[in-house]
């Protein structure tokens, strides 16, 4: 991103990165299995509740759960909505009522819809032929909790009112930031979940750096008390707390610019650019995954133009990343995270707290939230740092004109690039790749490139080796690559991330968008 914020730094007047949207997800795991460990079973067994009386137990407990969850807006006279379909636009309809009432602060409603979930049965095993407890998918009825909290400021809370009390917490880094901030007393302006000014950028990044050092479990059991109020009741002889999960995570990087004009001046190239120029395996390097035959999930880049301004979407199975303008004055790139399975964490197993160190898979629980956090943002610095390369002014002509004419390497005159002719062309594609932008890339990772197959013979896996290392020489000498010092290594230089990007767009834009970006 230090690529971006530098080629940009006249017109941006500050940088904001952090969590923009995060749903975490509350399970009662001792007793979510059935199978292996028998933990609602156990449950039951604790609370002497006979299999056979099973269905009685629990539409009480659920009955009484429903009564408690909703008995603050009976007491503070707030609304509680029943919604027939589960498709029904919630949050429309909960903001809605806040202007109504004008509510500020507190809850604003209830709402209830009767949606998919799982639970338990209780029936017959033909072997056995005894009942036993069984999972299933059913539906059953969910309370919503629309609030204005005071540390998270608008959000929302819901619960499953059946067995086993699944819990969602939906809330926005960004409406999180303005409480912090008004709390310190920065001024700020804000156009929904975005600022396109604040007083001390400095500051209030400071302010989200101290997100991740939340007592989440301490923060969220707050709403496990508002949600359910009869937890304890309920678990009284079978102690159970709540283990947290990150169902869905966006970490947002902002740019604010000086004006419109000065975004509006370069978005449509940075737009251009990205489809254009990144490839699906770019995509997934950006994301920090590596191209390879095991990969069955799909790729999916798209644009389209939002109320808010425009987008352009990268997608990798669940996980992608985001590019917008937020109303013209605000740079958003944004990694969303679904699945965590697609990336690895330093950690001991979890079964094995005085075992080594290893790279496992991300975890959904909160205690890998730093390290989904430090992908994220990694991912977003690689983005913007490959849309630093797009060209936003300079003419096509005018960059290409100093390596398409002959230069001098130690004393000995070396050829003009030709960025037209394909073997040139395969080269550029082949340096400018995405898992070589952070490590830069050899000898050897050109010839698996530029060169089918295995080399059959030394002398031919000689002669491969002195092919790229003239192909090498040549881009040194044209200013396109440096050396990484006391290494084996290259990466681009700024020239050559720029010319390299206008000639790939060049090889991939077609001639009525030509016309139409000349209009």
């Amino acid at each position: 991103m230090q690529r971006f914020i530098q080629r940009f730094s006249d017109k941006i007047i500050g940088i904001l990165n952090g969590f923009d949207r995060l749903v975490l997800r509350g399970s009662l795991r001792s007793i979510s299995y059935t199978r292996k460990f028998k933990g609602f079973e156990a449950f039951l067994y604790r609370q002497q509740v006979l299999l056979k009386d099973f269905g009685p137990y629990v539409e009480r407990v659920s009955k009484e759960l429903k009564a408690a969850s909703c008995q603050a807006a009976v007491t503070q006279h707030r609304p509680i909505i029943y919604l027939p379909s589960c498709k029904t636009d919630k949050q429309a309809e909960a903001q809605k009522v806040a202007l109504q009432d004008h509510i500020t602060d507190g809850l604003i409603a209830n709402i209830t819809c009767v949606e998919p979930c799982k639970s338990f049965k209780v029936g017959p095993n033909p072997e056995s032929k005894r009942l036993e407890v069984s999972a299933i998918e059913r539906r059953c009825l969910y309370v919503y909790h629309y609030l204005i909290d005071p540390d998270f400021g608008w959000m929302n809370a819901r619960i499953q009112t059946w067995f086993p009390f699944q819990i969602q917490i939906c809330f926005n880094g960004r409406e999180w930031l303005a409480r912090q901030m008004d709390k310190a007393g920065i001024r700020y302006e804000r156009l929904d979940n975005c600022f396109p000014w604040i007083e001390n950028f400095e500051k209030a990044q400071e302010l989200m750096n101290e997100q991740l050092r939340t007592r989440w479990q301490s923060k969220l059991q707050r709403f496990v008390r508002i949600l359910n109020p009869i937890h304890d009741e309920i678990f009284k002889n079978f102690p159970i707390r709540y283990y947290w999960s990150v169902y869905e995570s966006e970490w947002a990087s902002d740019i604010a610019f000086k004006s419109p004009s000065d975004l509006a001046a370069i978005y449509p190239a940075l737009v251009l650019h990205a489809m254009t120029t990144f490839s699906s395996g770019d995509v997934m390097r950006f994301l920090g995954r590596k191209v390879h035959g095991c990969f069955r999930g799909e790729i999916v880049s798209d644009f389209k133009d939002r109320p808010e301004g425009v987008r352009i979407k990268h997608q990798v199975g669940k996980n992608g990343l985001k590019l917008y303008d937020k109303f013209g004055r605000v740079l958003r790139a944004e990694c969303t995270i679904n699945n965590s399975r697609d990336f690895k964490v330093f950690r001991r197993k979890e079964n094995d707290p005085r075992g080594k160190y290893k790279w496992l898979r991300l975890r959904k629980g909160i205690a890998d939230l730093h390290r989904r956090c430090q992908i994220s943002q990694a991912a977003n610095e690689r983005y913007l740092d490959a849309l630093s390369a797009a060209d936003t002014s300079t003419p096509v002509g005018t960059l290409l004109h100093s390596i398409c004419t002959p230069t001098t390497w130690n004393g000995k005159r070396i050829r003009p690039l030709r960025p037209w002719a394909q073997e040139d062309v395969e080269l550029f594609r082949a340096v400018n790749r995405g898992e070589f932008a952070i490590n830069g890339f050899r000898n050897r990772d050109l010839q698996a490139l530029l060169f089918k197959g295995d080399p059959t013979s030394p002398k031919e896996k000689q002669r491969r080796s002195g092919r790229v290392s003239r192909l090498l020489r040549l881009l040194r000498a044209h200013h396109l690559i440096k050396k990484v010092p006391s290494t084996y290594r290259y990466v681009l230089t700024a020239k050559g991330s720029q010319i390299i990007a206008a000639v790939l767009t060049a090889q991939r834009i077609t001639l009525e968008q030509l016309n139409s970006l000349a209009a």
